[in-house]
């Protein structure tokens, strides 16, 4: 059996930065529990310990426009209906893997709402350099030429 919460009911204190002062809206976060597989002996039968998060990325107000188009384009390939999703099971303890659940998926948001890396600019090799391998270049040449049989006759 799993139950669906909305917002912070329950949900460990700490928020949850995405970049600069932009953190994870509690409001928009939808919390989601079932029970676990994985170590915890009988435990693991009564509690519904995995956490299942859900931030609807398409419908959010809370990022600025440039990084919510950003995010959708980088992250087409998880989203389902505009809706990211992250589990977490790893913890015996459903508190754990809540706090598990939203770093992650603030970490994830912080990589797809980066911005792009600036373009290489390529580098001119310097003409000394250039020359340099040239002459180093002729020089073992001739040294093979040198090595050649038809001298030592």
């Amino acid at each position: 059996m799993s139950t669906d919460v909305r917002g912070s009911g329950g949900r460990p204190p700490g928020k949850h930065v995405i970049r600069g002062s932009v953190c994870l809206p509690e409001a928009e976060l939808m919390w989601r529990f079932s029970r676990s597989s994985g170590p915890g002996g009988q435990h693991v039968n009564t509690s519904d310990s995995q956490v299942e998060l859900r931030f609807d990325l398409a419908r959010t107000e809370a990022l600025p426009p440039v990084w919510k188009e950003r995010a959708l384009q980088r992250l087409g390939g998880r989203l389902v209906g505009g809706v990211l999703v992250v589990r977490a099971s790893e913890h015996r303890s459903q508190w754990r893997n809540r706090e598990t659940a939203a770093v992650r998926m603030a970490a994830l948001l912080a990589e797809a709402t980066a911005p792009p890396p600036k373009p290489r600019r390529p580098t001119k090799i310097p003409r000394g350099i250039n020359e340099r391998r040239l002459r180093e270049k002729k020089q073992r040449a001739e040294t093979k030429r040198g090595r050649s049989a038809r001298d030592w006759t």
